[in-house]
């Protein structure tokens, strides 16, 4: 399933300052794909004046239409809901030191 790879794929962009993907991160809300092969994105930052976002928009962008069936990717940056700690995977608290 398309949805599948584009997590797959997610899970190699990471940022620059943490050693977890932003998929085990939490910071990926939403992932809509639609007819056409266009695929809507909301994301966070683990801090809203990240000096990394646009590197990292651009990452999630850019592989997310590398995914066969993906014509365009429109990634929506959002900081609701605020992100925090909890909202990572039990994978990425360990690596973080958090569990």
């Amino acid at each position: 399933m398309i949805e599948e790879e584009i997590v797959e794929v997610l899970k190699t962009v990471f940022d620059p300052e943490i050693p977890v993907d932003v998929w085990n991160l939490g910071m990926i809300y939403k992932i809509d794909v639609h007819d056409g092969g266009i695929v809507d994105i909301d994301m966070t930052l683990t801090a809203p004046n990240c000096p990394a976002a646009d590197y990292i928009v651009e990452d999630v962008r850019t592989k997310v239409e590398s995914v066969e069936g993906v014509e365009k990717a429109n990634v929506n940056l959002v900081f609701e809901p605020i992100w925090d700690y909890s909202m990572m995977s039990e994978e990425a608290r360990v690596e973080l030191g958090f569990d």
